[in-house]
């Protein structure tokens, strides 16, 4: 008997994939279980035209965060923090600031995509990588400068 699973079943398959297995296993576990449901015509197409939407939806994201991403390459961040000797910052600079004056320059981002490969705690030029949906990825240049008392 042929079923489309629902869900995700181990040594079985994957969430929407049509697999063979016996009547009585279908019966009496699958079905039940809400596991899977039986791989009718009508279900089959079901299926199928959900995927298309799933993918045309994955397609409109991605097509989304590419353009986000270019903004996010071009897109420069200058933050002004109190330093000491040797360029040392008093504290470090955060992906909430660096959120926030992304937002001053009209570029919404959630401060918990935006990811430092170490605190940043100097003045200088870094770059921050924005994970965004889609499996995108940008850059944002951050320039730390000593602010003026």
């Amino acid at each position: 008997m042929q079923v489309i699973l629902k869900e995700d079943v181990e040594k079985l398959g994957q969430m929407g994939q049509v697999v063979e297995v016996k009547r009585g296993y279908a019966r009496n576990y699958l079905i039940p279980r809400s596991l899977a449901v039986e791989a009718t015509d009508r279900n089959i197409k079901q299926l199928e035209h959900a995927k298309r939407l799933v993918a045309d939806k994955i397609k409109k994201v991605q097509k989304e965060s590419a353009t986000l991403a270019q903004k996010l390459d071009q897109a420069v961040v200058t933050l002004f923090h109190a330093a000491g000797e040797e360029d040392k910052l008093f504290g470090s600079v955060t992906s909430m600031e660096i959120a926030g004056a992304l937002a001053e320059q009209g570029i919404e981002v959630d401060r918990r995509k935006i990811h430092l490969d170490e605190p940043i705690k100097r003045l200088g030029e870094y770059k921050a990588a924005v994970k965004l949906p889609g499996g995108v990825t940008a850059s944002v240049t951050v320039k730390v400068e000593k602010k003026e008392e």
